[in-house]
Parts: structure tokens; C-alpha cells; sequence
């Protein structure tokens, strides 16, 4: 089986560990995730130089494909070059390690960054963030999506779009919001109405 082919390849790079991720397994490697597995095939996350490196390799992109939608994101798959043993290839699997391993050290210095620069958010959700009454990314992520969520409906009305609150969990998250599954989805409902 690839999954388990391809954790035993990453033990030369360290202990990673297993979660359940996109219908998949992702590897991670201190608390940030470098590789997916799913139906049987291995992406690893690009970033900097990497992108260009493993698109000139012809990998393509992860689409996660739902019901309605497809989101593409920032993972490459390397199935051919694994089940090739190519020579770049732990290469490539390290480079794709540090740079998540940097990106999630670097996320997590909230200090450095404003509500723009999250997952799914852009100017328009700033502004109708800090105009009810959030105003930096240590509060966001300390509120959490349902209250975020609330605050603004307060402000601005229930007839706010309830896929604000999918984006603001996936702000919260780390992901795009395309990629929250249902069940998550009714649990963020549920927080939304037992906190109102």
C-alpha cells in the first residue's frame, strides 16, 4: 500500500505523524503538514522555489473535489517519482518539509500578520471584522469562527452569507474554506447557536 511505502520513506527525514486529512492521510512534521496520501497517491506541499521545481517536473496540483466545487491547492503530486525512486526525490521531500515547518512557525507569529493575510480572507472581510469590533489576527484566532462569526452578523444583520463562517474557520484552520467537510460545518453551526 503507498501510505504506508511512502511514511516508512519519510522516517530517514524524522518521526512524522499521521491525521486523517481531505478523505486522505497527511504526514506532518511538528505540527505542520508536508505530504497528503489519497487514493493512492502521494502529494508534498510546495512553496518558495519548490512550486516552480516540481511544476518543471510535471506534478500536478491537489484538486480536492466536492459536490459543487473544486479547490485547488498548494500540494504536488510526486506518485511517479516515488514509484520511480528518483534520485530528487528526498531532495524535494525535505524541501517540502522545511518550508512547511517555516510556514507554520511563521504563521503562528501572529504579531507579524494582519486579518488580510489568513486563508480565505481579503480587505473586504478585514473591514467588516474590525468594524465588529476585532481588530488583530490574536484576537481572531483566540475568538474562534463562531463568535467571530456572530460579531459580525450583529453588526451587519442576519442575512450575513453563512459561508463567512466557513471562511473564518478555515482562517482559523489554516485551510480553504472549500475544504471543511459537513460534519465540521454542523459543528460550527452548533457553536454559532449555543454562544448566541
Amino acid at each position: 500500500m503507498i501510505e504506508q511505502s511512502f511514511y516508512d520513506y519519510t522516517t530517514q527525514f524524522g518521526i512524522s505523524q499521521k491525521r486523517s486529512m481531505f478523505g486522505g492521510t497527511g504526514l506532518f512534521k511538528d505540527s505542520a503538514m508536508y505530504a497528503l496520501i489519497s487514493n493512492d497517491r502521494v502529494f508534498i506541499r510546495g512553496g518558495c522555489s519548490l512550486d516552480e521545481t516540481l511544476q518543471n517536473l510535471n506534478c500536478e496540483k491537489f484538486r480536492h473535489v466536492k459536490k459543487q466545487s473544486t479547490a485547488t491547492v498548494n500540494y504536488y503530486d510526486i506518485t511517479r517519482l516515488f514509484q520511480q525512486n528518483a534520485s530528487i526525490l528526498a531532495e524535494l521531500v525535505q524541501r517540502s518539509i522545511a518550508n512547511s515547518v517555516e510556514y507554520h512557525s511563521n504563521k503562528k507569529s501572529v504579531e507579524n500578520r494582519r486579518l488580510r493575510d489568513l486563508p480565505n480572507m481579503q480587505l473586504t472581510l478585514e473591514r467588516m471584522v474590525k468594524k465588529s469590533g476585532i481588530e488583530d489576527v490574536k484576537t481572531f484566532l483566540e475568538l474562534g469562527a463562531p463568535h467571530v462569526f456572530n460579531k459580525v452578523k450583529r453588526t451587519y444583520g442576519n442575512d450575513v452569507d453563512i459561508k463567512l463562517l466557513w471562511k473564518f474557520a478555515g482562517a482559523v484552520e489554516g485551510i480553504h474554506w472549500k475544504l471543511i467537510q459537513d460534519p465540521r460545518k454542523q459543528q460550527l453551526l452548533q457553536y454559532c447557536s449555543e454562544i448566541d
